[in-house]
């Protein structure tokens, strides 16, 4: 640089005192600017100031760098908990940093023994442990008891989806979490999904090493957020080296041990994990040799180490991933079901009883999945949970809010969420069961695609599976909501035909109509069997997948409140299912005897019903629904050539022919409606084309997953048809479903349904609508998935 050393050993001042005055703010700033870095006159030989930045030289003359360290401070956010507590940085702009756990947490009191909250082994023989968040001397303990027990090889997966970074403090590294000021309980969970917690915690620790040069080398930390005793605390930080990130209190103790290897696993605190968390699971048994089933069965088992915040729930669901694992690996011989006490509580759901009869092996799985349960049970029982959380649904009285929810609607959402994490294992392990032995030629995700049955059987856990359909309405959850109110008569046949929408298909004895209450059935059957039209047979096919009550004379369907005009779809495998179910709810409606909460076509009412009948009392028939869409023009895409649908098409035999002949079949049907009805097919962009007028991120999340739900039904269609058109040599004896798994599944059309979306204009994955796993649940507008978040 041109520069020269000073002769003497002695740092050289920061500014010459003959420096002009106009340079006095500049050489200041280097002060400062020096100061914050910490610069230590042992390292520095000399340092001289200039317009740029201060260069410094080291004692032997070896080494000449230049600091350039401006902190932009107006980029940053300030805050104080509360009043009587002093103001100071914000991590992430909004979160203060906490003490990640706090010493009631460790209920086996394992912190002092073996050097982390909750260390234990899980009962049984295989070599499986968990805990809480340790320190960096806690891990090494761990390490070291592990290495007592004899175990050679050690695999420790980190299941925290949270940032977590670790402050130097006596000689330890102490792990502290950021918090919001409104729960400072409480993690933070779904941070943005394109960031991994590692790329977080080091954004972290660049804020925390800025505020500290900002505020005299400290920074606020609190320990105590229950009572605020001597709260903040001060903790000094003169570089990124007195700061660690998880990967560095985890991997550097295993660099010296070449048989152990860290994994971050993020597992969601409630619910099931996503596909990609179960195949990067199963890319951990990839890389290990020593979990194949083709191992060196005379090495030990490598010991599966999990961990979370205080190693209860995330760690439990870890350790029951681990047993499943190691069950495959030793067999059903090896598997210490003497040594363990199962749940006492079946759990008696019809998703799981459908699931079981449908799996290869489906009662072995069941009993892997619950001995895998109870040996990780110490802690934790997720069938217990389950069990818990419904007895809390049932027994709830008066509706009282928790955490913004109604209690009613609280422990139906955990209910859900235990109901599906349990499900979820049991399809983890028959995917093992399909995919172990032939050491995993399809991903987990990949395997759900192909048996996307699973998919419509798991969007049955609704909460229709949790709570008996009448009691949520007799308790208030839900209203009736009357066929007057839910379907416009744009056709203006309710004055004649008593129903709406009554019309007639051109040249064909093909009728269609809305919800028709009994005095309406009797129009219509005399219509269509009188002396003109002279029907003798009838077949009459109702497409709703709604509870329907005739009450009082007038036809209801429950409804969310505040979501009037949304159905509540009820997904049943069995039509007859559904007669039980509106059976159960005409019974339930006679019996409770109290006025019931309905919306007719004028307003809010409270009505007592003394006569109810179901669809199958009305009619042996069933009736029809009407389908509520608008028809805009859009050249392209009202013909239905999106980009997903064209990729279909491209896979069929024949699939453009097949495809015409289902727009000819939409188009004849749209010859019976009026201009004001929506064609099946230009409904699709209609809908989608709505989302940039929507008023809520609610109200566009819904079309959204109408728009999609449109656009899948349009697909479905055209595979029927090519389905009547290849299995019509032997008359259909293979159903559709049968079609669509073993033919249409091969083929990739689940593959390409999975990614469902219109990329024409974004990107399909960037909606958790995309994917089966989230479109195919039943909606509330409240209870959408957005971006970036889990249900």
């Amino acid at each position: 640089m041109g520069t020269s050393a000073s002769a003497t050993s002695q740092a050289a001042p920061f500014a010459p005192t003959h420096q002009a005055d106009h340079q006095g703010n500049v050489m200041a700033e280097h002060r400062r600017s020096l100061q914050s870095v910490n610069i230590r006159n042992s390292k520095a030989k000399s340092i001289i100031t200039n317009k740029v930045a201060p260069v410094v030289i080291t004692n032997n003359c070896r080494e000449e760098f230049q600091i350039h360290d401006k902190i932009q401070s107006a980029n940053y956010s300030m805050g104080r908990i509360s009043d009587l507590l002093p103001e100071h940085y914000l991590v992430l702009g909004e979160f203060f940093m906490v003490q990640d756990v706090y010493n009631r947490a460790d209920v086996l009191n394992t912190t002092n023994i073996h050097g982390a909250p909750n260390f234990r082994k899980v009962k049984g023989n295989y070599p499986l442990f968990g805990m809480g968040q340790p320190s960096l001397n806690g891990f090494k303990q761990v390490l070291q008891r592990l290495q007592i027990d004899g175990c050679e090889e050690v695999i420790f997966i980190c299941v925290r989806e949270e940032p977590v970074v670790f402050f130097h403090s006596d000689g330890d590294f102490i792990p502290y979490t950021p918090r919001g000021r409104e729960n400072l309980h409480e993690n933070l969970h779904d941070l943005d999904r394109e960031l991994s917690p590692e790329k977080i915690e080091l954004s972290i620790r660049k804020e925390l090493c800025d505020f500290a040069k900002l505020s005299e080398n400290m920074f606020y930390v609190y320990n105590d957020i229950e009572h605020f005793k001597d709260e903040p605390q001060q903790v000094q930080i003169l570089s990124e080296e007195d700061i660690h990130v998880t990967e560095e209190v985890y991997k550097r103790p295993l660099f010296i041990q070449p048989l152990h290897r860290y994994y971050r696993l993020p597992l969601p605190m409630e619910g099931a994990p996503l596909e990609e968390t179960f195949d990067a699971f199963v890319n951990i048994l990839r890389e290990t040799p020593n979990l194949s089933l083709m191992r060196d069965s005379s090495r030990p088992l490598p010991a599966l180490l999990f961990s979370c915040q205080v190693g209860v729930g995330r760690t439990n669901l870890g350790l029951i991933l681990g047993a499943i694992v190691f069950h495959h690996l030793q067999g059903a011989s090896e598997s210490p079901r003497q040594e363990i006490q199962k749940s006492e509580h079946k759990l008696d759901f019809q998703v799981i009883e459908l699931l079981i009869s449908r799996l290869p092996k489906g009662q072995q799985v069941l009993d892997e999945v619950d001995d895998a349960i109870a040996m990780c049970s110490e802690m934790h029982n997720i069938k217990d949970a389950v069990y818990e959380n419904k007895l809390n649904l049932e027994g709830t009285g008066e509706d009282y809010q928790i955490q913004g929810n109604s209690t009613k609607g609280y422990f139906l959402q955990r209910t859900l969420q235990s109901l599906e994490r349990y499900v979820y294992l049991l399809v983890f392990n028959a995917y093992l069961h399909d995919q172990y032995p032939q050491a995993f030629p399809q991903s987990f995700s990949q395997w759900l695609c192909m048996n996307a049955w699973i998919y419509r059987l798991l969007a049955s856990m609704d909460s229709s599976e949790l709570s008996a359909p009448a009691s949520l309405i007799t308790d208030g959850i839900r209203v009736l909501v009357s066929s007057q109110f839910l379907a416009t008569d744009l056709l203006s046949t309710a004055k004649e035909m008593k129903v709406a929408n009554f019309r007639r298909v051109s040249k064909m004895a093909l009728y269609g109509m809305a919800q028709p209450n009994s005095e309406a059935l009797a129009v219509v059957m005399s219509y269509l069997t009188d002396q003109r039209r002279g029907h003798s047979t009838i077949l009459w096919l109702n497409l709703q997948e709604e509870l329907v009550l005739e009450a009082n004379g007038q036809m209801f369907t429950p409804r969310e409140p505040g979501c009037l005009e949304q159905p509540i779809p009820v997904c049943v495998q069995h039509p007859q299912k559904l007669q039980e179910m509106e059976l159960a709810l005409k019974q339930d409606i006679l019996r409770c005897e109290k006025w019931l909460e309905v919306i007719t076509e004028q307003d809010k009412q409270m009505r007592m019903f003394k006569s109810c009948h179901t669809n199958e009392e009305l009619f042996g028939f069933p009736e029809c629904e009407e389908d509520e869409i608008v028809s805009v023009p859009d050249a392209k895409y009202t013909k239905g050539e999106f980009e997903v649908v064209m990729q279909v098409v491209r896979v069929l035999p024949d699939g453009h022919r097949v495809k015409r002949e289902v727009d000819v079949a939409l188009d004849v049907v749209s010859e019976t409606m009026t201009p004001m009805h929506y064609h099946l097919r230009e409904i699709i962009i209609s809908t989608y084309r709505q989302i940039k007028m929507a008023k809520s991120e609610a109200d566009a999340q819904w079309l959204r997953l109408r728009s999609l739900q449109y656009l899948e039904r349009y697909i479905y269609l055209t595979l029927f048809n090519c389905y009547l058109h290849l299995e019509k040599k032997d008359s259909w004896r293979r159903s559709f479903s049968q079609w669509m798994y073993q033919v249409a599944a091969r083929a990739g059309v689940y593959a390409i349904l999975n990614h469902l979306g219109f990329s024409e204009f974004e990107n399909p994955d960037d909606s958790p609508m995309a994917r089966f796993r989230f479109r195919w649940l039943p909606h509330s507008v409240q209870f959408i998935p957005m971006r970036g978040q889990l249900i």
